[in-house]
């Protein structure tokens, strides 16, 4: 009883300390777990260093490359998500929030001209990859993937683009899983020598969904008593989202990691990540806070998204209340 006390007490602290291994690289940002919140997120305050932000005027342009084996479900609910910051893309007039109304927040982070963050996120371009690498990758080869591929042509150079890899449930990718949920970093590309961003989201379902997709799946250790919510696009795919939602933020207002941060530029608290397991409010550690529900599926939500989706998007650090602040 008392080794299962102290897990549940001590749990919280070892995932706001997991935001990276100690062996990770230069430039690479963490997506965390999202299972709970961090006592940390009272005394962190996420400062400026000068660095360049993705502040294009129109969007930030997402290439997407699947990797692996994907559901036609995650597909269509990924897909579906990041229509959603098009506010014309099938939503239902008067429903608020939604996802462009979290991206808001994410607006008010400036550059040193005083520049915001791009006003929107559009999914530009896909491709996909059947195990091209195999089923057992490190991060290194991400980087070399993502490069290849620019070289080559199969996608643009895009200084205001996110290079995204997602891989399937049945595909290994080094420190997935081990305190972390994704991450992002970037890489120079011989063509042009532009620096552009790319990032990694594995699917959690099979792998550690109590590690990242809570709320909707329970940790192996957490407090006793907790029931997991209910998915609305299924546990893998809201897992991914939530994550995306993590790391575009991040790779966004901290893309060479000299943008907004806090603490440690090798393993940063960024725009996200300083609001671990916040979801709405009222939360504490082992409750996301006050949610949504769906009165016919019974499914969590905290923000209404295109073709009838509805999302669990993460709370943002609100520079000018210093808080993490919930979608509403």
């Amino acid at each position: 009883m008392v080794t299962m006390f102290l897990k549940s007490m001590l749990f919280p602290l070892i995932f706001a300390l997991a935001l990276a291994p100690r062996s990770q690289g230069v430039g690479q940002s963490e997506s965390q777990s999202q299972t709970q919140p961090s006592l940390a997120t009272t005394f962190n305050e996420i400062k400026y260093h000068g660095g360049p932000l993705l502040t294009k005027p129109n969007s930030i342009n997402i290439y997407l490359i699947w990797y692996g084996a994907f559901s036609r479900n995650d597909r269509s609910s990924i897909t579906d998500f990041f229509a959603s910051f098009n506010p014309s893309k099938g939503l239902v007039l008067h429903q608020e929030p939604t996802v462009a109304t979290w991206w808001k927040s994410i607006q008010t982070y400036k550059d040193k001209s005083g520049n915001s963050v791009s006003s929107s996120v559009k999914l530009l371009k896909q491709i996909g990859d059947i195990y091209s690498l195999g089923k057992n990758i490190k991060r290194a080869q991400i980087a070399n993937y993502v490069k290849h591929k620019i070289e080559t042509k199969v996608l643009p150079s895009d200084s205001n683009g996110i290079y995204l890899v997602l891989t399937s449930r049945d595909v290994i990718v080094e420190r997935f899983c081990m305190g972390s949920c994704g991450f992002h970093d970037n890489i120079v590309v011989s063509t042009k020598r532009t620096r552009l961003v790319y990032a990694h989201i594995g699917n959690p379902l099979v792998q550690c969904p109590g590690l990242c997709a809570w709320p909707y799946s329970l940790p192996a250790y957490g407090p006793p008593g907790q029931q997991a919510l209910v998915a609305p696009n299924g546990v893998g795919a809201d897992g991914m989202v939530m994550n995306i939602a993590t790391i575009i933020a991040g790779a966004t207002t901290n893309p060479f990691k000299n943008g907004y941060f806090q603490g440690d530029p090798l393993a940063p608290l960024e725009a996200v990540t300083a609001c671990p397991g916040i979801f709405g409010e009222g939360a504490y550690s082992g409750y996301p806070g006050n949610l949504m529900v769906d009165k016919i599926s019974k499914a969590n939500y905290n923000a209404y998204g295109a073709y009838g989706r509805k999302f669990l998007l993460p709370a943002i650090w609100e520079l000018t209340t210093s808080k993490c602040k919930v979608i509403h």
